[in-house]
């Protein structure tokens, strides 16, 4: 098992093994609008929280991805709480946090959220984390699903 920290401010990725050594650094591309939390679908805000890798996935439009799994059962909650999210889809995030697997995506919160490839010179994704391709290639075989992502201001 592995940690990836992704410090938001310093646009940075550290990939720590489970005795705490790095095993990667690079630098990343957030998204469109970065400062603060992702609340809503096509906010462009990259999540803030702990979360985990909920599916990998070998091909896609940038390459081999990690699926995030935002929004989380705490997402949910302040969703919830805040009258944005109806209560009665908590146990679908209680479970997909529960079994480790992909939260529902298809919500007002948003979702898909992934770490990629396809350059990481500017903020320009919906929301994902965008890393140089190489860096990409490195990172993707040391990463489980169930693995723990922290993402911080």
């Amino acid at each position: 098992m592995i940690m990836l920290l992704i410090e938001k401010g310093k646009r940075r990725l550290t990939a720590f093994s489970s005795s705490g050594d790095v095993l990667l650094r690079c630098p990343v591309a957030l998204g469109k609008s970065p400062v603060g939390h992702k609340r809503a679908e096509g906010d462009g805000r990259t999540p803030e929280g702990d979360y985990f890798i909920c599916l990998k996935r070998d091909t896609g439009r940038f390459g081999c991805a990690l699926g995030v799994s935002y929004p989380s059962l705490a997402d949910a909650k302040q969703a919830v709480q805040e009258g944005r999210l109806e209560t009665s889809l908590l146990p679908l995030f209680e479970a997909a946090e529960k079994e480790q697997k992909r939260p529902p995506w298809g919500t007002c919160l948003g979702g898909e959220i992934y770490i990629h490839g396809g350059g990481m010179e500017r903020d320009w994704t919906a929301g994902c984390v965008a890393l140089a391709d190489a860096d990409m290639q490195a990172l993707y075989p040391m990463c489980q699903t169930g693995d723990a992502v922290r993402i911080i201001p």
